[in-house]
C-alpha cells in the first residue's frame, strides 16, 4: 500500500513557519494517536481516497505524533492546526481528558472537529461535531462472547490494554468485562472481575502497553511464565500482533495450549497481518474495526459540512469483524 505521510518534523516546520498551504484547496487535518501504528496506515488510505475523489478541493494533512505518548505531543499538534487555520481537524484522542483546551481552541476559532476511532468524555462531546468509527464497547463484547465459546466455564484471566487514559480502549475494556461478568457497569473501564461467571482478573491485571508494541510481546511471554496456568487473555488492541516477529516468538510456546483450548486468545483488530498470526494459531480470534472507514468518512463529512449539508449522525458506527480460524477467509467485509 502506498503511504502518503507528511512526518512531524517537516509538518511542524511548515505550521511553526507560517508556510502558506495551496490557496485553491481546503486542508482537512487528520490527527492518529500515533503515525507508527499500523492501525492508522489504513485511516490514512481512507483519507487519501476522499481527497483524490475531491477532485482537487480539499487536501488530506497526516499528522500526529511519532510514537504514541500520554496525549501532550498530540494536544499540540492539534494546538498548531488551530493556529495555522486549516478548515477542520479529525483526531483520535490519545487523552481524552488532556485533549480538551485544544479543542476547545478549535471551537473558538470556528475550526469544525470530527472524533474517529476514540472519542471525547461524555462531558465534553459539544466540542465536535461528531464521533465517527467503532462502536467500542461492542468490541469489548464480541471479545467476551469468542472467550465465552473457548472457555465456557470461565476461568483466570488477563486484559491487556494501551493507555490508561484512552476513552476507546477503556470501553473496550468494560464491554469485555461486562460481557463476561453478563451485567453492564456503570462506566469504563467497567468493574473488575472477581468471581462472576466463573471469571475472575489475573493478580498484577489489566497491563498496559502504552501502545509499545514489543513491550507489549514482552508482557504476553511474562505473563505466561509467570501463570503457566492461566485460561485466557484478551486484548484492546493488535499490541504485540503489530510485531509479528516478537509476537511468533512470545507465542509459539503456547500454540499447544491454544490450539486445545486450555488458554484463550483473543485480540481486537483485523489487519491482514494479525489474520495471518490467527490463521498460525496465535490467536483464537480476532474483532476487527474499519479504519479505512473512517478516514473516508470524516474527510467526506468535512466536505458536506463545508457545502452546507447536515453534519453527520452522531455518532456515526463504521461496523465490526468478527473473525475465528473457521471463518478466517470470509470475515472481512469487502
Amino acid at each position: 500500500m502506498k503511504k502518503y505521510v507528511m512526518t512531524v518534523a517537516v509538518a511542524f516546520s511548515a505550521l511553526m513557519a507560517g508556510q502558506a498551504y495551496a490557496q485553491d484547496k481546503l486542508i482537512y487535518a487528520l490527527v492518529p494517536k500515533s503515525m507508527n501504528n499500523p492501525f492508522y496506515d489504513q485511516a490514512l488510505a481512507g483519507c487519501k481516497k476522499a481527497e483524490a475523489e475531491s477532485n482537487g478541493a480539499f487536501e488530506c494533512l497526516y499528522i500526529g505524533p511519532g510514537e504514541h505518548g500520554g496525549g501532550e505531543e498530540q494536544v499540540q499538534i492539534v494546538q498548531d492546526l488551530v493556529a495555522k487555520k486549516v478548515a477542520g481537524i479529525a483526531v483520535s484522542p490519545s487523552n481524552a481528558a488532556a485533549i480538551v483546551p485544544a479543542l476547545e481552541a478549535a471551537k473558538e476559532a470556528g475550526i469544525p472537529v470530527l472524533t474517529f476511532d476514540s472519542d471525547v468524555l461524555p462531558e465534553n462531546k459539544g466540542l465536535r461535531v461528531a464521533y465517527i468509527g467503532t462502536h467500542n464497547y461492542e468490541i469489548g463484547t464480541n471479545i467476551a462472547k469468542i472467550l465465552q465459546t473457548v472457555k465456557p466455564k470461565g476461568g483466570v484471566i488477563c486484559i491487556q490494554s494501551g493507555g490508561a487514559a484512552a476513552a476507546n480502549l477503556n470501553e473496550r475494556m468494560q464491554g469485555i468485562r461486562d460481557g463476561l461478568a453478563g451485567k453492564e457497569s456503570a462506566q469504563s473501564p467497567g468493574d473488575p472481575l472477581t468471581g462472576q461467571n466463573g471469571w475472575t482478573e489475573a493478580e498484577g491485571c489489566p497491563l498496559y502497553t502504552n501502545d509499545d508494541f514489543p513491550l507489549a510481546a514482552q508482557q504476553f511471554q511474562d505473563l505466561l511464565t509467570k501463570m503457566p496456568n492461566l485460561d485466557a487473555f484478551a486484548a484492546t488492541g493488535g499490541f504485540a500482533q503489530f510485531v509479528p516477529d516478537a509476537n511468533r516468538a512470545a507465542t509459539t510456546p503456547f500454540k499447544d495450549k491454544i490450539a486445545k483450548h486450555e488458554l484463550a486468545v483473543v485480540y481486537a483488530d483485523t489487519l491482514p497481518t494479525q489474520i495471518d498470526q490467527m490463521k498460525e494459531g496465535l490467536s483464537n480470534g480476532q474483532v476487527g474495526q474499519r479504519p479505512f472507514e473512517m478516514g473516508y468518512q470524516v474527510m467526506k463529512a468535512f466536505a458536506d459540512l463545508k457545502d452546507g449539508k447536515p453534519a453527520p449522525a452522531d455518532p456515526t458506527y463504521t461496523g465490526l469483524d468478527v473473525c475465528t480460524p473457521d471463518t478466517a477467509d470470509t470475515c472481512i467485509a469487502k
